[in-house]
């Protein structure tokens, strides 16, 4: 009976990841207002009603696959308790600190940076997207903040630099703008965007200025 059940629960979650998935893509193809959840549901290969069920309208849709692609599965735990950055907190160096920070958020980035433009196209034209993120402190700004201030204690940053000032640059730099400029308009590696990022930001927060 409760293999049953657990073969019903990895049947509806990969139900919601294929509806996401899609929906993913083709907000990001079409533009959120283009998109029919009839047209999610058929790239899901799914009935649109599973769409209805699973999400209930485009907006909830939305607010479910941006905080999948920022975590990066459907697991309900926020970027501060996740592995990537508990390693940031945990490096004994501002280097190694610094490191797992680009390397985290390439990974993010990879995930949201389009989606992100996306949503920011859309909030423009549909106001209900605004109500799925209240006015309130940037999230992404929030993480970075704690960053930098870790770093900035850690052995090896550049002592003249104040943490605000360091989360200021560290914002800027790892920005999904930017990102998308240099990975998808420019066409870097994102490899190659994570060793100038990194470089860039040592050169401005490290005593040794790089690896």
């Amino acid at each position: 009976m409760s293999d049953g059940k657990g073969k019903q629960g990895r049947k509806a979650q990969e139900t919601r990841r294929r509806i996401i998935e899609a929906a993913g893509a083709l907000f990001v193809e079409q533009g959120y207002g283009a998109t029919k959840l009839q047209e999610i549901a058929d790239r899901a290969g799914v009935a649109v009603q599973t769409v209805y069920f699973v999400f209930r309208n485009k907006p909830s849709l939305l607010k479910e696959l941006v905080d999948a692609a920022i975590a990066g599965d459907d697991e309900p735990v926020p970027t501060m308790d996740r592995p990537w950055f508990a390693e940031v907190m945990t490096a004994p160096t501002a280097e190694s600190a610094l490191a797992a920070l680009v390397a985290g958020t390439r990974r993010t980035l990879e995930r949201v940076a389009a989606i992100n433009e996306m949503v920011r196209a859309a909030t423009a034209t549909n106001p209900e997207i605004r109500e799925l993120w209240p006015d309130q402190a940037d999230p992404r700004y929030t993480v970075i903040a704690t960053a930098a201030k870790s770093l900035t204690e850690k052995p090896g940053a550049r002592p003249a630099t104040p943490a605000e000032e360091a989360a200021d640059i560290i914002y800027a730099i790892l920005s999904p703008e930017l990102f998308l400029v240099l990975t998808r308009d420019r066409a870097w590696p994102p490899a190659k965007w994570e060793q100038w990022a990194y470089d860039t930001l040592s050169s401005q927060l490290l005593v040794d200025n790089g690896r």
